[in-house]
C-alpha cells in the first residue's frame, strides 16, 4: 500500500474525531453513528480510563500493510508506534500471514496448554539458534502467559527460587510491565502506589544518562559513577542491601526515555553480578528481534545474561511471551508457574516466521542503518530547533527528547522537560499523517519505533514530517 501526501487539513479535532470527508464520515443521525466519530464516542463511553494510546491517537484504524495504516475515515498514516515495538516486520507481512493460514489450514489444535507440539519444536529451535552459543546450550525456556509483564513475573519468581533470596536489584527509570511484581521493579513511583507491598524489597540504582545524569556529570562519567555507586552499596556491610536474588535491566530503557546503556557500563554490570553470584536478568522485550541493530540488543556490549525476558515482536504480532535462563536455576517444581494460554500455537508459527525473515534478510544490519540515516537527520533539527534538548537511542528504537526552548540550560546542559509542547508535537505529526508516541519521565520523549522493514523512502518522509511538526509545535505555543 503506498504512503499517502501529507494530510492537508489544519482541523487537529477533525483528524482525532474522525470528521472530514473519507468513508464513513458521515453529517449526522446514523451516518455518525456507525462512522469513526460513534465508534470514537463509544469506545470512551464503555472502555476504561485507563486506556492510553485511544486517548492521544483518536483514530480508527481499518486497514493496515507494512508501515501504513488507514484509518475509518479514508486518512493514511505512518505508523512509528508499531504496536510499541510489536511489529517488527509492520502490519499484515505476507510470511507472518502465511504463517497462520498454515496453521489454521492444517487442522493443527489451537489450545494445546503446555503441550509439545511441531509448531512450538521448531519455534523453540528457531528462538535458540539466535541466542549467544554459551547461553543456548544449556538453556531452558518457560513459556509465560501472552504478556512481557507476565515474563518479568516468572523471571522474578525463578531467580527467588533459585537462589532462596528476595531482594532484586533494580533501577531508576526502568519499566518492566504492569503486573505486581513487574510494577514492584519499575521506576515509576505513581503507578507503583496501586501494588502494595513488595516494593520494599527492591533496592533501585542510577542507570547512567548522559543527557540527565543522575550525578550531575553527564557523558561517559555517569556511566562509570553508576558503576562505582552499585558496586560500592553491594559492598558495604552498613549500606542496608541484603544480598539480592538478581539483578533486573534494560539493556534500552525504553519507556524510561529511550535510554541506551553504555556498553562499558553494561560489561560492568555483568562482573559486578558474576563475582557476587547475582544472577542477571535482561528484559529484551522491546529491544529483541533486530530493533537495536543487532538481533538482542546484549550483543552490542557482549554480555550474556542468566536470564533473558523476550515477548512483543518474538510473536510476530501476536501475544506470547517466554523466559530463556541458565539450565543449573532450573530449579522449580511443575506447575511452578503456569498460564492457560502460554501454548499459543498462532503466535509461536508467526514469530518463527518472523525471527527467520529477519535472519535471512539481516534486518538487524538494516535497522541500524536507517535508524543512523533518521538520527543524522533528527540532530540536524536539534541543532536548528532549541525545543529538541537530545536525540538518542540505539537502531530504530529511537528517542527525542523535548524541552523548554526558552528556559535556559541548567548546569548540566540541559534545559526543563516540556510535557505540554511534547503533547502538541505528537498532535502536530497526527496531523501530518505521522504515528507516535511519547515516554520519558514527564512525557517528553518523542518515541520512534518503525517496523524493521521501513523503506529509505519512508524513513524519510517520518523525517519530513516530524520537522515540520516540531517547529509548529513551537509556533502554536508562542502565539498561544
Amino acid at each position: 500500500m503506498p504512503v499517502s501526501a501529507a494530510p492537508t487539513t489544519t482541523d487537529a479535532t477533525a483528524v482525532g474525531s474522525g470528521a472530514g470527508t473519507g468513508a464513513g464520515a458521515g453529517a449526522a443521525g446514523a451516518g455518525a453513528a456507525t462512522g469513526p466519530e460513534g465508534i470514537l464516542l463509544r469506545q470512551a463511553r464503555r472502555e476504561s480510563s485507563a486506556r492510553t494510546y485511544a486517548r492521544s491517537l483518536p483514530i480508527v484504524p481499518v486497514r493496515a500493510k507494512g508501515m501504513t495504516v488507514e484509518g475509518a475515515d479514508g486518512r493514511r498514516y505512518l505508523d512509528c508506534l508499531s504496536g510499541a515495538g510489536t511489529l517488527a516486520l509492520g502490519h499484515n507481512h505476507p510470511v507472518v500471514l502465511e504463517a497462520i493460514r498454515g496453521v489454521l489450514d492444517s487442522g493443527a489444535p489451537l489450545h494445546v496448554l503446555d503441550l509439545a507440539t511441531p509448531v512450538k519444536d521448531r519455534f523453540v529451535e528457531a528462538l535458540f539458534e539466535t541466542l549467544p552459543p554459551e547461553f543456548a546450550r544449556d538453556a531452558r525456556i518457560q513459556f509465560c502467559g501472552p504478556a512481557g509483564t507476565d515474563g518479568v513475573e516468572a523471571a522474578l519468581k525463578l531467580v527467588r527460587t533459585a537462589t532462596g533470596r528476595r531482594g532484586m536489584l533494580a533501577f531508576a527509570g526502568a519499566y518492566h510491565g504492569m503486573t505486581a511484581g513487574a510494577l514492584a521493579v519499575s521506576g515509576d513511583t505513581a503507578i507503583r502506589e496501586a501494588i502494595g507491598p513488595g516494593a520494599d524489597e527492591v533496592t533501585r540504582l542510577p542507570y547512567p544518562h548522559a543527557y540527565r545524569c543522575p550525578f550531575g556529570t553527564g557523558g561517559g562519567e555517569s556511566a562509570r559513577l553508576a558503576a562505582r555507586y552499585a558496586e560500592t552499596l553491594l559492598d558495604d556491610p552498613s549500606g542496608g542491601v541484603a544480598a539480592p536474588a538478581a539483578m533486573i535491566l534494560e539493556v534500552v530503557q525504553g519507556e524510561g526515555g529511550v535510554i541506551p546503556a553504555p556498553d562499558t557500563w553494561l560489561r560492568e554490570m555483568r562482573r559486578i553480578t558474576d563475582e557476587r553470584g547475582i544472577p542477571m536478568i535482561v528484559d529484551e522485550v522491546q529491544t529483541g528481534l533486530g530493533r537495536t541493530g543487532a538481533f538482542w540488543a546484549i550483543e552490542h556490549s557482549g554480555i550474556v545474561p542468566d536470564v533473558m525476558v523476550i515477548s512483543k515482536a518474538v510473536g510476530g504480532s501476536l501475544p506470547l511471551a517466554v523466559v530463556i535462563y541458565r539450565g543449573d536455576l532450573d530449579r522449580w517444581w511443575p506447575g511452578a508457574h503456569a498460564g492457560t494460554f502460554r501454548g499459543n500455537q498462532l503466535a509461536m508459527a508467526a514469530g518463527t516466521a518472523t525471527i527467520g525473515f529477519i535472519r535471512e534478510n539481516r534486518l538487524d544490519e538494516e535497522a541500524a542503518r536507517l535508524g543512523a540515516r533518521l538520527t543524522a537527520g533528527l540532530r540536524q533539527l536539534m541543532a536548528a530547533e532549541p525545543a529538541v534538548g537530545d536525540v538518542r537511542g540505539r537502531g530504530l528504537m529511537i528517542g527525542v527528547e523535548i524541552v523548554d526552548p526558552d528556559a535556559p540550560p541548567g548546569p548540566d546542559g540541559s534545559r526543563p522537560p516540556a510535557p505540554e509542547l511534547a503533547a502538541a508535537v505528537r498532535a502536530e505529526a497526527l496531523e501530518r499523517g505521522l504515528v507516535i508516541e511519547l515516554g520519558g519521565r514527564h512525557g517528553t520523549v518523542v518515541r520512534l519505533l518503525p517496523p524493521l522493514t521501513m523503506t529509505e523512502a519512508q524513513a524519510d518522509a517520518v523525517l519530513d514530517r516530524l520537522c515540520e511538526a516540531v517547529p509548529a509545535a513551537v509556533a502554536q505555543r508562542r502565539s498561544a
